[in-house]
């Protein structure tokens, strides 16, 4: 950690490693198994591509074996993390209290599923994080659930009781967070590539 405190916020990329049939599932109904992996490969590399460079990366990894084939795919540069058992809530606390551990000073939260997200509206979260109110930054899914959420101490409190891939997940993650007397800035909203539909509005806007 820099000695002033200052420096950018540590990424936490939450991953499945791209197994055919084990990826984009929803998409694949649409457009078959093997071209929704590889949408899915499309959608993680831009994602990566957006990230400032001087900004640390962790990618923390389902299933947890998949070490090797995260470092065949995406190289020597991020750190490899196994994600533990457990729910998606159990498997965010993990990561993100493992990276406090290291000595990370504010950490974001994201997965590779929001081709909307680039390098600017990564800078904004990382400023909204440096006001001395702020705790949390959302960004909301069109979906009813977050794209991201940046904060700058473990509050882990947000990921409990938490109805995941829900469309009231935000909103029950909002109220956790008001119960925990947090304080949050929101973001634009966004739409994840789940679908067919979501799939040609990225196309369309030239981000895969």
């Amino acid at each position: 950690m820099p000695e002033d405190g200052k420096g950018p916020p540590t990424l936490l990329l939450f991953l499945k490693a791209p197994e055919v049939g084990r990826v984009k599932t929803r998409l694949a109904a649409s457009i078959g198994a093997p071209e929704a992996t590889a949408v899915y490969r499309r959608l993680v590399e831009r994602q990566l591509s957006e990230i400032p460079a001087d900004w640390p990366v962790e990618i923390h990894h389902a299933p947890a074996d998949a070490g090797a084939t995260f470092r065949d795919w995406l190289g020597e540069g991020p750190e490899l993390y196994p994600q533990v058992s457990g729910d998606l809530g159990q498997r965010l606390c993990a990561g993100v209290s493992g990276a406090f551990a290291r000595g990370a000073r504010a950490i974001c939260c994201l997965g590779g599923d929001c081709p909307g997200l680039d390098a600017s509206g990564l800078r904004e979260m990382a400023a909204r994080l440096e006001e001395e109110a702020v705790d949390l930054v959302f960004g909301p899914a069109e979906d009813g659930g977050y794209y991201l959420l940046g904060m700058k101490r473990p509050e882990l409190a947000v990921f409990e009781e938490i109805p995941w891939s829900a469309p009231n997940t935000l909103e029950v993650s909002l109220r956790a967070a008001a119960d925990a007397r947090l304080n949050v800035s929101l973001l634009p909203m966004r739409f994840d590539v789940d679908e067919l539909t979501e799939l040609k509005r990225a196309e369309a806007a030239g981000w895969i």
